[in-house]
This record gives C-alpha cells, structure tokens and sequence, in this order.
C-alpha cells in the first residue's frame, strides 16, 4: 500500500465513509423487536422478566409439516424455485381461499414471499408514489406506516377508539378519503388490539369503498384462524364481489400454523398487481426457501382441526388476561375477538408517580416502569399509533401469564 493511499484512507470519518438514503430517514426500527431484543438482553443478565412483547405462538410447528420439509431436503428441493412461489404452493393456496374464503383464484393472480411483511412492502413499493395516500385505521400494526414511507407514500391514520371496538366506522372512511388515496390497510383480526371485523361491517366499508373507484384495499388476514367466541371470520373481497378485482388479499403461514420462522406469506389479487410484485420480487430477495414453501404445502393441504383447538387455547389464556388486567388499578382492557394480543388503556396510569418519585406522563413511561419495576416486557401503545395504550401479547403459558398479570396488578397498586 503507498504511503499516500495509507494517508487518503487515515483520513476519511465515519460521516465520510457512506451517505444514508432519505428512505431510511423516514422509518425507525420495529418497536416490537426492540422490546423482546431488551427482555432477551435484561434475561442475559440475570434479570427476572416475562417477556409478553413477542408476536408468535408459543407452540412448535406441527410435525406433519417439519415432515414434509424434512422429505424436501431428502428429495433435493434446495434449489430455486419460480420468483414468487413454486406450482404446488400456489395451487395449495388457491385450494385453500376457495375452501376457507369462498374466492376463486388463478395461479397467475397468487403470490408467495418470505412473510407477510414482503407481500405487504411489495404490494405498497409496486403501487405507491410519492403524494399517494395510504389510509391506515390505528392501532396498527407498527410495520404499516414505515412501508408506505420507505415508497415515498403519505400514511394517513385514522384513530380508532376502545368504546367503538377499535374499528373504523363507514363515516370516517368516508371522510379520510382524496383523490390521493390510493389503498386502505384492513387488518382483521387485528395487531395489536385483537378486534375484528364482521361480515356485516365489512359491508357497511364495502359501501364506501365502491363509491371511490380509485381506492385499493389491502386485507391482512393473517391471523384469521384465531377468532374467540364463535366470532365467523369474513374478508372483505368474499363480502362484496364488486371489490374483487381491486382487493389484495394476504395471509400467511406464520401465525396459525406456528411457522414464524419459516417465513412464509401469500396473496391473491388481480393478475396486473401480482405481476408487478413478482418483477420487484426479482430483483430483491427473489423465491422464498423452497424447503419452506413445500412445507407450507403440506400445511394448508393438510389436517385443519388442530386450528380450532389452538384457538381454543388461546380463548382461554385471553379471557385469564383480561380479567386479571381488568382488576389492575388504572387498568381498562376489552376482550377482543381474536389473534392473541389485548390492548388495555394505561390512561388511569398517567399523572402516577412510581416509588422511586417518577411522573408517568405516556404509555412508554408506563411500559418502562412495567419492566424496570416488576419484570414485565409490554410493547408501548405509540408504536402502534394509538395511546395511552399498551400491547400484550398473551402467546405463552398460562403460569408466566398469570405470574405477569400479578406484577402488573403490584406495579399498578404502588402507584400513588
């Protein structure tokens, strides 16, 4: 090396060395990795923490698909597959939105990706310019808003209220639309309130829908096989058929079929879109693990009524959850109707001071005070959009949830 090329590189700064995208100035790291990464970090320390940020079942993948994908590997299915997803898959996922949606597909108008959040940033990065307008209902989930920033798009979001059940109304759907609006992000059963929407209310926002021809509607279905109480899940293109042709609907491996880290998302929409999302999906991370995809195969071809069990399971840890928030001081918490995850109002909190004479004054004060105070990991309702709220997301053993509920219930009562 020259003594002036050793000179030249001394004297570089960091600030020199890259220049980072406006892109990446307009998102922020996820919220909810952020909080199960510093409960990981506290437990690596030694620190006694229940971690009730984490959105994934708590359950193993069921051995008929780590089977199947075992039998993948053995076969030699480790190479490429088509950009956006193998024959076999996308016929699965066809069969599977007929037998569970009641909606016909092609496989040229299916999609497959590496999770739910690829198709949702596909779809938006695809569609999205700078000016258009993507309507947003809050709480969302924390990804929503910086997808439609990373394309340039404005995230308009339209507040939700705990009394209305965390569903947008047909009025204010009305009211949120321009001529900019180019999609709407429907997410039912909901990250991270739980809410769902009925067929019935779905109709009343397909009754909007269709009197502004020019807006897209993006359903996230994922969590469709977690619903509580004989709630019957409903999307938004089987309501109303006229939408058909400008609905994308998504779902996904990942929650239901305790596949998180398989990562796994799909869609079906019309077949101009799906194109569009595969020439992206080209040029990024092109196919999904074919291991993966021939798991997801045996997944959705193969047994179902475990599904129902699970969700069962998950009735049962929502309802011990929600009543024991509900006898915390300062706490509110409805009973949502599926995925598994409440959203109690921390509002009774703000204005408290902790012992150590600390005034909390937002949720990410509350959610603080709940780890530093008694161990427990809760994402903050700001990253959703909506506060003063708190998530919890109630995946994992009845013991640690009742072991959590109890610190909660301390913490809240030291409050003065």
């Amino acid at each position: 090396m020259s003594a002036v090329y050793a000179r030249d590189l001394n004297s570089i700064t960091e600030p020199d060395m890259i220049h980072f995208s406006a892109a990446l100035g307009r998102i922020k790291p996820s919220a909810t990795i952020a909080v199960s990464n510093r409960a990981a970090e506290l437990k690596a320390q030694g620190r006694d923490v229940i971690g009730l940020g984490a959105g994934e079942p708590d359950f193993d993948t069921p051995d008929h698909i780590k089977d199947a994908a075992i039998a993948a590997i053995k076969r030699g299915d480790t190479k490429y597959t088509a950009v956006d997803g193998t024959k076999a898959l996308k016929t699965a996922i066809v069969a599977k939105f007929k037998r569970d949606n009641g909606l016909d597909y092609k496989l040229d108008q299916i999609t497959v990706n590496a999770g739910g959040k690829q198709t949702i940033f596909n779809a938006i990065l695809a569609t999205v310019d700078a000016g258009d307008e993507v309507l947003i209902p809050a709480p969302y989930w924390v990804s929503y808003p910086d997808i439609v920033h990373v394309a340039g798009g404005t995230p308009v979001i339209m507040p939700t209220t705990l009394e209305g059940g965390f569903r947008i109304t047909p009025d204010a759907l009305e009211r949120a639309i321009t001529p900019r609006t180019k999609w709407i992000i429907l997410n039912s059963p909901s990250n991270p309130s739980g809410a769902a929407y009925s067929a019935k209310d779905l109709r009343a926002l397909a009754d909007v829908l269709l009197r502004h021809p020019q807006v897209w509607i993006l359903t996230d279905d994922m969590y469709e096989h977690i619903l509580f109480d004989d709630f019957e899940f409903a999307t938004i293109a089987q309501v109303e058929p006229k939408l058909y042709e400008r609905t994308l609907t998504m779902n996904g491996a990942s929650k239901a079929y305790a596949m998180t880290g398989w990562r796994i998302g799909y869609a079906a929409g019309p077949q101009p879109l799906i194109k569009a999302m595969a020439t992206l999906q080209s040029q990024s991370t092109s196919n999904p693990s074919s291991i993966s995809q021939s798991a997801t195969v045996a997944a959705l071809d193969g047994p179902q009524d475990y599904l129902k069990d699970n969700a069962r399971m998950f009735q049962g840890r929502r309802d011990l959850v929600v009543s024991m928030l509900n006898q915390a001081k300062g706490l509110s918490c409805p009973k949502p109707e599926g995925a598994f995850y409440v959203y109690p109002s921390c509002a009774g909190m703000i204005g408290k001071t902790t012992p150590d004479g600390m005034t909390l004054s937002s949720d990410t004060d509350v959610t603080n005070y709940l780890l530093d105070a008694v161990g427990v990991a809760v994402v903050q309702g700001v990253a959703f959009g909506l506060s003063p709220y708190f998530r919890v997301s109630y995946a994992t053993s009845t013991e640690l949830l009742t072991a959590a509920c109890e610190r909660i219930q301390k913490a809240c009562g030291d409050l003065v």
